[in-house]
């Protein structure tokens, strides 16, 4: 099967998804795919590749921080299902994606089904995996896992359960996935333990997971949760632990932010006093209802952040990759140009310097010790002014080559990111090609047709944009129908639990603009 027809079929499967999950986002990919072959036209994609693929399409929560800080237990609880081992032991040191599954079964899959998906977060991560690690991304399942579950409240929307984040020593390819999830997320918990809310590991942590963050554009999808609170209870000291921790993130900086604190009622220690147990009760609850209220609205907020990265790529081809494109264009004609001059105008300049000492010059006309064997045999001299040009040709094309190149280093050398380097080099060899012409000014495939689809696939996005808002935010106070998009996600018991048997949300929110991650 070519790339061609595996793109396609890939974008086929996800166009059925969401027909069934978030019918808004449907066109959406159909404006992927043009700007898809945009990207291709410009060289910058290969004929596999597509900015689809660099998003998750589903709303995706996912769950990090240190080793037995509950982060299993509450996603067992959040799920109304036993699913996570649960203990105050490293019990799984994969990533662990859980998504629904309408087998009354739980299967375990490996990480090859999330790196070779492009539905799913994680896709090709062995390549994000083999830049730090060299020779890992053949072990993708050391690192990786899908593992499915029944409960109806997963429906729609995915879960990551992350190991502990000071598992394996953070080897670099941990640290890799850690922040892949990171940029993909709509909603970051990062969870603390009550028990060491400074423990030694807790620096680390707070480094990578509140220092690095805080400064974000969507800082705001981290929630800082304080677990296990219910242990502070011997000592009553609740409020000294949960200061002591938000003195430690405001360490690293995170002065405000959505801090929390909670616990798991069906693994709580027994409370003996009312009072206590009825203030860590109420501050669980409300707590609780915080966060599956936040979790709530990933659904709707994962539409209107596709939407968005679809104005974004347009923007960013427009304005970022195509300029860039125009400017290597330039600059290695330019180079090209002076360097033909510099190379052939000195070959001319010594032949005739050459010539003129040999005193094979009379007049205005050239008389080589050959000239009379040229004159009597044609074909020699054909021969020969082939083998001139054939030289000619060749000298010209290595100049290109090496010009190209050093043009390439010059413009490359800024960019951090290795997949937006790889993107950007294709297209300056497609731009540099023997066949492309030096005198032509404008990049491969900018041309006003691709001006004209950005444009409107521009204008399809802003369509796209209040087309939610009649469903999600319509002051008119007109009915809308009812849209898979929406989330309904179960409203908290009294205990902070929630019904099993109610359902989920819907779609999710991609990496970052077109090419570096947000």
């Amino acid at each position: 099967m070519t790339a061609d027809n595996t793109g396609r079929r890939r974008l086929q499967s996800l166009e059925k998804h969401l027909k069934t999950e978030n019918s808004l986002l449907t066109d959406v990919v159909g404006s992927f795919r043009q700007l898809d072959r945009v990207s291709r036209q410009l060289g910058f994609f290969d004929r596999e590749e597509s900015h689809t693929g660099r998003i998750p399409w589903w709303p995706l929560i996912s769950v990090l921080g240190i080793y037995s800080s509950g982060k299993s237990a509450f996603i067992n609880h959040f799920l109304g299902y036993s699913l996570q081992a649960t203990g105050n032991q490293a019990l799984d040191d994969k990533f662990t994606v859980i998504c629904f599954t309408g087998e009354n079964r739980v299967r375990t899959l490996p990480g090859m089904a999330l790196d070779a998906d492009p539905r799913f977060p994680l896709y090709k991560i062995s390549q994000a995996i083999e830049e730090v690690a060299r020779g890992q991304s053949d072990h993708i399942d050391r690192y990786l896992q899908l593992r499915t579950c029944p409960s109806e409240t997963l429906r729609g929307q995915i879960l990551i359960d992350s190991p502990g984040f000071d598992a394996d020593e953070q080897r670099s390819s941990t640290l890799r996935i850690t922040d892949r999830i990171i940029d993909l997320s709509d909603l970051v918990l990062v969870f603390f333990d009550a028990r060491h809310p400074e423990s030694g590991s807790m620096p680390d942590t707070l480094k990578h997971l509140v220092g690095a963050t805080i400064n974000r554009r969507d800082a705001n999808k981290f929630l800082y949760i304080l677990n296990q609170i219910d242990n502070t209870a011997r000592e009553n000291n609740t409020e000294e632990v949960f200061a002591a921790w938000k003195r430690a993130l405001a360490q690293q900086g995170l002065t405000t932010g959505c801090c929390f604190a909670v616990y798991n009622p069906e693994l709580a220690v027994t409370i003996t006093d009312d009072k206590t147990r009825a203030r860590l009760e109420n501050r669980r609850d409300t707590d609780l209802k915080a966060i599956y209220d936040r979790i709530d609205q990933v659904g709707v907020e994962r539409a209107y952040r596709i939407i968005g990265l679809l104005k974004k790529t347009v923007q960013s081809i427009e304005h970022e990759v195509a300029p860039l494109l125009e400017v290597f264009v330039d600059r290695w004609r330019r180079t090209v140009l002076r360097l033909d001059a510099l190379v052939f105008g000195g070959v001319l300049t010594l032949f005739l310097i050459v010539s003129i000492w040999a005193g094979y010059w009379e007049g205005l006309h050239l008389r080589l010790p050959f000239g009379r064997l040229l004159a009597d045999y044609g074909f020699l001299r054909l021969g020969l002014i082939l083998l001139l040009l054939l030289a000619a040709g060749y000298v010209h094309y290595r100049i290109r080559l090496q010009a190209a190149a050093r043009v390439g280093r010059r413009l490359l050398g800024g960019i951090n990111d290795p997949h937006l380097r790889r993107n950007y080099a294709r297209a300056f060899r497609k731009n540099s090609h023997w066949w492309r012409s030096i005198f032509q000014r404008r990049p491969v495939g900018w041309g006003q047709q691709n001006r004209d689809i950005l444009a409107k696939v521009f204008n399809n996005a802003n369509d796209a944009i209040r087309n939610l808002n009649d469903t999600f935010a319509n002051p008119s106070g007109e009915s809308a129908a009812p849209v898979h998009a929406e989330t309904t996600q179960p409203q908290t018991a009294g205990d902070g639990k929630k019904p099993a048997d109610e359902s989920g949300a819907d779609v999710k929110r991609p990496p970052l603009a077109l090419f570096s991650n947000e």
